[in-house]
């Protein structure tokens, strides 16, 4: 759910999927705040739109596993849970050479057993969760989204965000600033979690 609490560094994950042109301004923002970001995608959006597996890696950030279709995951049904995994897993491996640098399930903030056994399956030995939630799927708009990131943010946080309303990407200029001011770093998943936790 979040890193070391003396740590200075927070991660900002974004479960990518929705209209490309987002995801191309939330890539922008981050390339201007000189931020890094964990892209964690939806097969199914990363199937139709295969060039940002290397946009997203080329430029800094970590990539990871959000499912295939994005489903709420049950807790009675290992199979499709099995398949929802490894089939966003053998796209990434497919286009990046490896299945992604984390996991984070669908419909769900925290990984039940069922889905923990069948990411550790796959080779991810954790579920990145998080504990800033914006709600910014609800489609809040800009400052909403930026007030609630920032009177929560803290040393060692991971914030959920998404690339599916303009309002999320809009914000991110103020999130950066905002953070920033409160003398914190927005890195990867990986720079704050650090390698134990890697797939």
């Amino acid at each position: 759910m979040h890193g070391n609490r003396s740590s200075r560094d927070v991660a900002l994950t974004f479960h990518t999927a929705g209209d490309p042109g987002v995801v191309d301004a939330v890539l922008a923002a981050a390339h201007h705040a000189n931020a890094r970001l964990t892209m964690l995608v939806v097969g199914t959006w990363l199937d139709a739109n295969r060039k940002y597996a290397g946009r997203i890696l080329a430029a800094g950030h970590d990539l990871g596993n959000h499912t295939w279709s994005h489903p709420v995951l049950p807790d009675d049904d290992p199979t499709m849970t099995r398949v929802e995994i490894r089939r966003c897993q053998h796209l990434l491996t497919q286009l990046t050479g490896n299945g992604g640098q984390w996991f984070r399930p669908s419909g769900t903030p925290h990984a039940t057993p069922l889905i923990l056994r069948a990411a550790g399956a796959a080779g991810y030995p954790s579920s990145l969760s998080y504990d800033v939630d914006p709600l910014d799927y609800t489609d809040p708009g800009a400052a909403a989204v930026t007030e609630r990131v920032l009177a929560a943010v803290r040393g060692g946080s991971i914030v959920s965000l998404h690339t599916l309303y303009p309002g999320t990407a809009d914000a991110l200029p103020a999130i950066f600033s905002g953070i920033r001011d409160k003398g914190l770093r927005p890195v990867t998943a990986r720079q704050l979690l650090g390698q134990r936790a890697a797939a």
